[in-house]
């Protein structure tokens, strides 16, 4: 399932969170006997309480405001 992901939705995968899409298969494959509302019932319940921060998520550019360098 990990690599039918990488080669269908996600193109590419990042070794700094490897780990994550690693644990949304697993958490697929856990939840693939339930029906759609008691799947996204499961997930949201683990997600109560949780938050992710999108600056630990994404790599700094090195620029002071944040934007993108433009290149020509």
């Amino acid at each position: 399932m990990l690599g039918r992901g990488y080669y269908g939705t996600f193109h590419k995968m990042s070794c700094k969170h490897l780990d994550r899409y690693v644990n949304e298969f697993a958490g697929r494959h856990n939840f693939r006997d339930l029906d759609t509302i008691q799947q996204m019932c499961a997930l949201a319940a683990t997600m109560h309480g949780k938050q992710r921060r999108c600056k630990s998520l994404v790599k700094g550019n090195g620029l002071s405001s944040g934007a993108r360098e433009i290149t020509a």
